[in-house]
């Protein structure tokens, strides 16, 4: 990188106290060499936080990425899970704190501190110390959450503004949650969020013994376990360095609606 992007210096000289930078990898034609040259200049910038996302290759949901072929334009797995070692590893030489699965951020960063005592939270757009925050979505496709819903908005522009113009919400879908809903949404938060997941405290919390309501779900933990992912006692399960990375694959086991819909899905890697 010849010097530092202007947007990066405006934000600072305005006084922005945290600036955030997001990183893709994965995409078409990107090697392991390039996305390693990529994450040094980064780390030159000095970002207070860097969300380092898998490419999703999703060409039934975006025509647009059928353009690719998937036999020698995408990097492999195997050169993915390299490209996120790499970024974990430089990011932590720089001092960057691993803050749960794509997610780091600089020691006195709000977000880190946040991890380190418990109180780190987050929401469809990533991690967040807002907790119970209700985030409203304007504009096309875009989503809206409160406590008890999700709804998005229309993705075609014609639908859009049909709704716009006739003075309604242009909400193409929208989900409420129920009760079981919101247990899960507990468990799967801790698992996202905390190094240790204790069903003392998600008991208590819930009213509900955990382990014996979803006795079935940690069972199932046992090959997660057996990769090194996590680490179970009695009382709950540790998440381990490696499985900092996968926590989405561990808390998948608690998705009550993962295998009963009529849906792709991209990668999680």
């Amino acid at each position: 990188m010849k010097k530092p992007p202007q947007a990066i210096t405006w934000l600072r000289a305005a006084g922005y106290q945290s600036v955030s930078v997001d990183l893709i990898y994965g995409l078409p034609l990107q090697t392991e060499a390039s996305f390693a040259q990529t994450i040094a200049d980064v780390i030159t910038l000095n970002p207070d936080r860097l969300a380092v996302f898998s490419y999703a290759h999703v060409p039934w949901l975006k025509p647009a990425q059928k353009i690719f072929d998937t036999r020698d334009q995408l990097p492999t797995t195997a050169a993915k899970l390299n490209m996120l070692a790499e970024a974990t590893r430089a990011l932590s030489d720089a001092s960057y704190e691993h803050i749960g699965m794509d997610h780091f951020a600089r020691p006195d960063d709000e977000l880190a501190v946040a991890h380190r005592e418990g109180t780190l939270t987050r929401n469809f757009q990533g991690y967040t110390t807002r907790a119970g925050a209700s985030l409203y979505g304007f504009g096309l496709s875009s989503i809206s959450q409160t406590d008890g819903s999700f709804r998005q908005n229309h993705k075609d522009i014609d639908a859009y503004r049909q709704a716009v113009t006739a003075g309604t919400l242009p909400i193409e879908r929208g989900c409420l949650l129920t009760d079981e809903d919101r247990r899960r949404r507990t468990l799967i938060m801790a698992i996202m969020c905390r190094s240790r997941v204790s069903y003392r405290d998600i008991t208590e919390e819930l009213g509900i013994d955990i382990a014996s309501y979803y006795a079935a779900e940690i069972a199932s933990l046992d090959d997660l376990e057996a990769d090194g992912l996590l680490q179970r006692d009695r009382d709950g399960f540790d998440i381990t360095p490696v499985g900092e990375l996968f926590r989405r694959i561990i808390a998948m086991r608690f998705d009550a609606y993962l295998n009963k819909v009529n849906q792709r899905f991209s990668k999680t890697v």
